[in-house]
């Protein structure tokens, strides 16, 4: 349990009172945020899945048994969310005429020194398929495996659109420099 989320709080979410909700809410609104902006081309798309995901949140907190942190709890929540609104959406697996030398690591790129904005802009230029595997795999920690089950997809296409995306992400970074 985060230290800043007390168990009187997740006891009150629990038994439904808005004030605690929103105290939660406005504790976690911009992880979560981030979170389904990391899903989405656009803010818009990524509101309509936050909000999707505090109403599970809610409504499933009685399953929250207290083992672990609440807080990623609630990300799996969101990232299911996420994935759930691609499938929906029809999961892209897109192919791109980016050349195989694209295929680069991110060795050379030092994307701790690169701020939270010029991520999310490159991320968001990213196409569905590439930005999801990309999630999942860079940020979120899923094996192959997990991905290919989570988005019903052969492992292959995970390893392959991982690395477009690697390749997209770069050429995009490399746009973003110059």
């Amino acid at each position: 349990m985060s230290q800043n989320i007390s168990q009187e709080l997740i006891d009150k979410c629990i038994q439904g009172q808005a004030k605690a909700q929103k105290q939660l809410y406005e504790f976690t609104v911009r992880q979560m945020y981030g979170i389904c902006l990391r899903y989405c081309k656009n803010p818009e798309d990524a509101k309509d899945i936050m909000q999707e995901g505090y109403i599970r949140v809610f409504s499933k907190m009685k399953q929250f048994e207290g083992k672990g942190v609440l807080e990623a709890w609630m990300r799996r929540i969101f990232v299911n969310c996420a994935l759930e609104n691609i499938r929906v959406n029809k999961f892209n697996t897109e192919t791109s005429d980016i050349a195989e030398e694209y295929n680069l690591g991110f060795e050379n790129l030092t994307i701790d020194k690169m701020s939270q904005k010029e991520i999310m802009e490159i991320f968001q230029k990213l196409a569905n398929g590439y930005r999801t595997v990309l999630n999942l795999f860079a940020i979120e920690g899923y094996s192959h495996a997990e991905i290919a089950e989570m988005l019903g997809i052969s492992e292959g296409t995970s390893k392959s659109q991982l690395a477009r995306a690697r390749g997209a992400f770069l050429k995009e970074y490399n746009k973003l420099k110059n």
